[in-house]
């Protein structure tokens, strides 16, 4: 799974998606525009990055080591209007990702156990799956 900025909104949003408008979904019409992990900078290079992978690789490919400047975005309200717009926004640069559901059902009862009302399935599904969280924004 990569590692998304934002995703409690896109959660929200894909809730809402799911719930009333599943007809966009199941005919191929709903995407999500992928915003990038990372910014960095070293002389007068910028790059976006969207996974530690790439960071990593990009670390080497720019050579500069400490002298690199980097940040991590938590969500798009980090960025200012004109990263947001070369980065997420502007067609030529975009990345899209489609949104699909394999199986209904149990998305039906991800999005009832996250999202819903009842607290207890909720939290037991948070102790059972702690410890395998990565990138925890606090």
């Amino acid at each position: 799974m990569p590692t998304w900025t934002g995703s409690h909104i896109r959660t929200l949003l894909l809730t809402f998606f799911f719930r009333y408008m599943g007809k966009l979904i199941d005919d191929g019409h709903l995407y999500i525009a992928q915003p990038p992990l990372y910014r960095m900078a070293y002389k007068n290079q910028v790059r976006y990055v969207y996974n530690d992978k790439e960071k990593d690789k990009a670390m080497k490919d720019l050579g500069g080591g400490d002298k690199i400047t980097l940040s991590r975005y938590k969500g798009l309200g980090e960025m200012n209007p004109a990263q947001l717009w070369e980065t997420t926004m502007n067609p030529d640069n975009r990345t899209l990702l489609l949104v699909t559901v394999e199986d209904a059902a149990e998305a039906d009862r991800t999005f009832d156990m996250l999202m819903g009302e009842k607290v207890d399935p909720r939290k037991r599904f948070i102790q059972t799956h702690a410890k395998y969280v990565r990138n925890l924004d606090v």
